[in-house]
């Protein structure tokens, strides 16, 4: 692989005379929540000073955004829970395994943008990286469509290969049915969060989604339950509900992009598109390859009953505090290496991707603890049926090991994604997790759900340590974005 071409500080070369100009860019956001004017010096604080500083700082509004959306999910499974049942908790969970395979290919937009745009950001050309997030959304909005369409045509038949309980059934359809109608402005916004971010700018879309959530938050009991004038929509009301907070988020956040110059949209040009797809792919494979287990594995959870798959359901909404708040650091690690390759700062890129990994794992082993110890009452607040509670902390007890993990994973996996190096991670990461279906079937008829928990605790583990050999070999300093 090539070494990295840069445009050294001070004045860009013409685009004609540089062939990385043709990838899409313009002004943005620095580290600090101020607008500005698009030179190069505006990225010093991420490529130039202290790490640990610039990594806390950059990484806070990105973990605090992550937060939020771990909160209103945890709000939505608690309305479902508690106001429509077991089985609605389950047509939630085993629909979110359909959804992680859906925002796959926002993902990939997401990762794919980020490596380039942070990388032109670094090399002090924002007017590239402003042609790029334009075309990145538009790219985002037709994914979305596409794949709306195609859901809603074989909406039957995603939970007829996870053998679902009859009711469990009719509620997914449902949920996951009015899920897919806003999915195009999802996609969206997982572009324009990703454009912010790139640029050094994470405080933007932690504002957006604080207004947004915060509404949202309102608007979840409201439509589930019927409050007032408004319809009662049941668990279709939980799916608006989550739809509204992407899609309003999006709106506001091409507007900001707009005002402050660092979108351009255009005849869409097919080089960036594939610039970000050949970045970006693997990521959405690895997503793709996780959901599909997941379905399956459904089959496997489905022999012990609704309790096992809500138990399921549960433990992944209690997880999902440590797990993004180590997404929220893989994102801060991902711009903060991507700018710094772009400024050819190799060894503080590798540096920023340990200590945004240390930051990780003090929390992680906070969340551990947690799990661990009040796994009965964390369930509790999702159901109350008795065999839930019980399956639900089994869970959480046996998930607490790899939760001291998963903080490596994610924070790293982001740092190789900023660097542009996303093929290595998806063919071990996908290994691990296809590993998980005979494992778990094998597991499953010894020792029950146990076996399943256990084997999906395992595995997780197995993905966090080989990021960290990833990491450590150091492949990724020789990527050309």
């Amino acid at each position: 692989m090539s070494e990295l071409s840069v445009t050294p500080p001070g004045p860009t070369r013409p685009p004609e005379l540089d062939p990385a100009a043709a990838l899409p860019l313009d002004p943005h956001d620095g580290l600090t929540p101020v607008v500005v004017t698009g030179e190069y010096g505006a990225n010093l604080a991420i490529t130039r000073g202290s790490l640990p500083r610039a990594i806390a700082v950059f990484a806070l509004p990105a973990v605090a955004s992550m937060l939020l959306m771990t909160l209103f999910y945890t709000a939505d499974a608690y309305w479902v829970g508690q106001k429509i049942g077991a089985a609605g908790l389950a047509a939630v969970s085993t629909s979110v395994f359909w959804i992680w395979m859906i925002i796959s290919g926002a993902d990939m937009v997401s990762v794919g943008l980020t490596a380039v745009a942070s990388r032109r950001h670094g090399e002090g050309r924002p007017d590239a990286a402003a042609r790029a997030v334009g075309d990145a959304v538009v790219y985002a909005l037709f994914i979305g469509a596409t794949i709306a369409l195609a859901g809603r045509l074989y909406l039957h038949g995603m939970f007829a290969v996870m053998d679902t309980p009859a009711d469990v059934t009719a509620l997914g359809i449902k949920y996951l049915g009015t899920y897919l109608l806003g999915a195009p402005l999802i996609f969206g916004f997982f572009a324009v969060d990703a454009a912010f971010r790139a640029s050094g700018d994470t405080r933007t879309p932690f504002l957006l989604l604080v207004t947004t959530v915060a509404a949202a938050l309102v608007l979840d009991p409201v439509l589930i339950l019927g409050v007032g004038p408004a319809p009662r929509l049941g668990i279709a009301g939980a799916a608006v509900a989550t739809i509204a907070t992407r899609a309003v988020a999006f709106v506001f956040g091409i507007a900001l992009l707009v005002r402050r110059r660092m979108i351009r949209l255009g005849r869409v040009a097919l080089r960036t598109v594939a610039s970000i797809s050949r970045v970006g792919l693997p990521t959405a494979v690895t997503g793709v390859v996780f959901a599909v287990v997941y379905v399956l594995l459904t089959r496997t959870t489905t022999l012990f009953g609704t309790p096992a798959l809500a138990a399921l359901g549960v433990g992944q909404r209690v997880e999902s505090w440590t797990f993004m708040i180590g997404v929220g650091c893989g994102a801060a690690a991902a711009a903060i290496v991507g700018q710094n390759m772009g400024a050819r700062r190799a060894d503080r890129a590798q540096s920023a991707g340990w200590i945004a990994t240390g930051f990780a794992t003090i929390v992680c082993a906070v969340g551990a603890i947690l799990e661990f110890t009040v796994a009965p009452q964390f369930t509790g607040l999702f159901s109350r049926d008795p065999a839930v509670i019980a399956e639900g902390a089994h869970y959480l007890r046996i998930a607490a090991v790899s939760t001291l993990f998963s903080g490596s994973e994610l924070v790293l996996e982001g740092a190789l994604g900023g660097a542009g190096e996303t093929l290595p991670p998806m063919l071990t990461s996908s290994t691990f997790t296809v590993l998980r279906l005979p494992l778990a079937a094998w597991a499953a008829a010894r020792w029950g759900t146990a076996g399943i928990w256990w084997t999906i605790s395992i595995t997780a583990m197995g993905r966090a340590l080989a990021m960290m050999a990833l990491w450590r070999w150091g492949r990724w300093k020789r990527k050309s974005v």
